[in-house]
């Protein structure tokens, strides 16, 4: 019986001690499974990180751009009603007529028609007139039908092929892009070209 009891404790001290040693290395496997699982967190926290701080970023910038872009168009359409409401002094006049002589060259005709609204008529007219006693190969007919723009003036080549719109309407909306480029760049500090 002490014989058994001695093969059974030494079984049993045997079994302990593989237990403790199957224990010890699997507390190290376990240390290592936890350690890849720390870093693996960490890294999708900080990955996850980056996304929000990135939408929040990108959420901030267009709603920048929409703000930028509602004032732009705010102050394009106070100087539209600007433009309309304001009197045609000598220095529209000026500019209808500078207005007019680049856009000739450009329908590539020196027999034209030229459409401006009601308001300028008379004043397309003189210009017309002075312009093709200037400059006699030009054949310059204003049209009696009125253009809806707060000024300037489109003009068509003789045989219709060729037109150019140089109101002012469209000189601004030519300019806008670079107009709203300059703003968002002083709005962000950063200097004009």
């Amino acid at each position: 019986m002490s014989q058994k009891e001695a093969e059974l404790i030494s079984q049993i001290d045997s079994a302990y001690q593989e237990s403790v040693k199957n224990l010890e290395s699997s507390r190290g496997k376990l240390e290592t499974e936890r350690t890849r699982i720390v870093e693996s967190a960490k890294k999708q926290a900080e990955n996850l990180k980056r996304q929000i701080v990135g939408s929040s970023r990108l959420a901030a910038r267009n709603q920048e751009l929409l703000l930028i872009e509602n004032n732009v168009n705010e102050a394009f359409e106070r100087a539209k009603a600007w433009l309309a409401s304001s009197s045609k002094d000598e220095a529209y006049r000026s500019l209808l007529a500078k207005i007019i002589e680049e856009s000739i060259p450009a329908v590539g005709s020196d027999e034209v028609t030229i459409e401006c609204n009601k308001n300028d008529a008379d004043a397309v007219k003189k210009v017309a007139a002075d312009l093709s006693k200037k400059n006699p190969k030009y054949r310059i007919k204003v049209s009696d039908q009125p253009i809806s723009a707060i000024g300037g003036v489109k003009v068509k080549s003789g045989d219709g092929t060729m037109s150019f719109d140089n109101t002012l309407d469209s000189r601004i909306e030519r300019l806008k892009p670079l107009i709203r480029k300059n703003i968002a760049r002083m709005l962000r500090g950063e200097g004009e070209e």
